[in-house]
């Protein structure tokens, strides 16, 4: 029963990464903001590599996580848990990595400006597979997913925007 209880705190703390789901107003956006100083320090200091495996990691992790605390919720997605927000937006940056590798400029932190609201807008519209994600696959796997694919998108855009600046 402790064992229990403390897999599920330590779940919940995992899921709202770190407690920025907890956020009363907008968390997803909160939990898409707290991860942005991770995506510069990942990829500044990592490259391609580091965002890459993060993003491995994080999905593997957080489907864990959001599967252990969800078990007992009626609600399968709720909003608290931003953790797939974090996946989706680190997944935002993979394409553009080799851009942003070693790179503190103005228009590197631009990049990750828009980066993060191609990746909102993609996340709350939800088009094509991620609206297939978000409403077909109902366990945590698809939490997961939806968010990863909205940062498929959010990347090519991403990538066609940086060819701009």
């Amino acid at each position: 029963m402790k064992e229990t209880l403390m897999l599920k705190k330590i779940s919940l703390f995992i899921a709202t990464f770190f407690g920025a789901g907890l956020s009363p107003k907008a968390p997803g956006t909160m939990g898409s903001l707290a991860t942005l100083p991770f995506a510069f320090l990942i990829a500044c200091f990592l490259g391609f590599d580091g965002i890459f495996y993060s993003v491995l990691v994080i999905f593997i992790i957080g489907t864990i996580a959001v599967y252990h605390a969800t078990k007992d919720s009626p609600e399968k997605d709720p909003g608290k848990i931003v953790i797939d927000e974090t996946a989706g937006q680190l997944t935002t940056f993979i394409l553009a990595t080799p851009y942003l590798y070693h790179n503190t400029s103005a228009k590197a932190f631009l990049v990750y400006l828009i980066g993060f609201g191609l990746f909102r807008l993609f996340d709350i519209f939800k088009i094509g597979p991620v609206k297939w994600a978000d409403t077909k696959l109902k366990n945590a796997c698809g939490v997961m997913l939806d968010d990863i694919f909205a940062g498929i998108f959010a990347a090519l855009v991403l990538m066609m925007i940086i060819k701009e600046l």
